[in-house]
């Protein structure tokens, strides 16, 4: 069967770090943007960071520049998300996603949650608190 599954989720108190997984079963991230996205409620999804397997570029959303980082385990077939100094506006239940993007697509659309219609995984929530 082909998913994702995401986890690492909790509660954690402002400044504190938390590190999610992104596995993937079924294929391999060959050619894959993987992107993790987040949604707090009332809130449309954001796109969070994207990792670009075709080039090894990272993007990476102004609101958490310089606290998060992306890593990828090809091995594994895992993409973590690392998550410092977390804020309280980072509680969101976070997704990841895959899709083939064309490469010179993936800069201008990897925020858009519309791109990526074949691969999501199930949301795991993230609670900071104050």
């Amino acid at each position: 069967e082909v998913q994702l599954q995401a986890s690492g989720g909790g509660l954690v108190q402002a400044g504190g770090s938390l590190r999610l997984s992104c596995a993937a079963s079924g294929f391999t991230f060959d050619h894959y943007s993987i992107t993790w996205f987040r949604q707090a409620p009332g809130k449309a999804r954001e796109g969070v960071s994207c990792y670009s397997s075709t080039d090894g570029t990272t993007y990476y959303a102004d609101s958490v520049k310089g606290r998060f980082t992306t890593s990828i385990d090809n091995a594994k077939r895992t993409v973590f998300l690392q998550m410092n100094n977390l804020k309280s506006e980072d509680t969101a239940a976070y997704y990841c996603a895959a899709e083939r993007i064309p490469p010179t697509l993936v800069q201008s659309s990897w925020r858009e949650p519309r791109v990526y219609t074949h691969y999501w995984g199930q949301g795991t929530l993230v609670t900071v608190s104050s």
